[in-house]
């Protein structure tokens, strides 16, 4: 069964998705059945391509139309839910980018098997390491850091390789309704929003598993007509 995530890279709570869905994925049987494919959306595609320049806090201040003060009790709530996932948010130091980039690289990164292990090394950069992940050098060791072609991944972080792909995502997020992330689509049947439990993912996870099996053995068993006027 396929899992489609919609995320952006600077989405804390795209990265504590990640970690609740990863904990209900290592808990299923069927774990080794399931796909995961990363898909593109950026919560503030006007943003400069390289750095805004600006703190993260002052940024989300003049973007939310709140108190620096109010912003920093939102950013500890949001350590404190990080360290029961297992993530080290550093936020205040984090580097405010455009992450369109970054998304073009998770693309080439999932197309070489690697996009799982991209995500992550791009959450991490951002949120725990304070790395600018706008940043093609930078970005072109991340890639290195995950099993990745170095040369190949400057190629394309140099070109407008995955632009198509990126720009697709977001146009089916937006047709799809999507207003935020993380967002999950469970065989294109069913939809997670939000960082939920692990609990509730397991529990998504299992009817969607479920649900496809009847629906296999369905198929595989029932009475049919065939085009050729037999009936069995």
């Amino acid at each position: 069964m396929k899992i489609q995530v919609w995320s952006d890279v600077m989405c804390p709570f795209c990265y504590i998705g990640k970690k609740n869905m990863e904990a209900a994925v290592a808990k299923l049987p069927f774990k080794d059945e399931i796909e995961i494919e990363w898909k593109s959306y950026q919560l503030d595609p006007t943003l400069d391509k390289n750095t805004a320049g600006i703190s993260i806090n002052t940024y989300l201040s003049q973007k939310k139309g709140l108190p620096v003060d109010k912003i920093k009790e939102m950013q500890q709530n949001i350590v404190e839910i990080g360290n029961k996932a297992g993530i080290q948010f550093n936020q205040e130091n984090a580097v405010v980018v455009n992450t369109n980039t970054a998304h073009r690289l998770i693309h080439f990164a999932q197309e070489n098997g690697k996009g799982s292990e991209m995500e992550e090394a791009l959450f991490k950069a951002h949120f725990t390491d304070e790395k600018n992940v706008a940043d093609v050098t930078e970005l072109a060791n991340l890639a290195a850091s995950v099993g990745l072609d170095k040369v190949k991944a400057e190629e394309v972080l140099h070109s407008e390789a995955y632009d198509y792909e990126v720009n697709q995502d977001i146009m089916d997020a937006k047709n799809m309704g999507i207003s935020g992330v993380p967002f999950f689509v469970l065989n294109n049947k069913y939809a997670v929003s939000g960082a939920q439990p692990s609990e509730v993912f397991e529990e998504a996870l299992f009817q969607t598993y479920n649900e496809t099996q009847a629906i296999s053995n369905s198929r595989d068993s029932g009475s049919c007509c065939s085009v050729d006027g037999g009936c069995h």
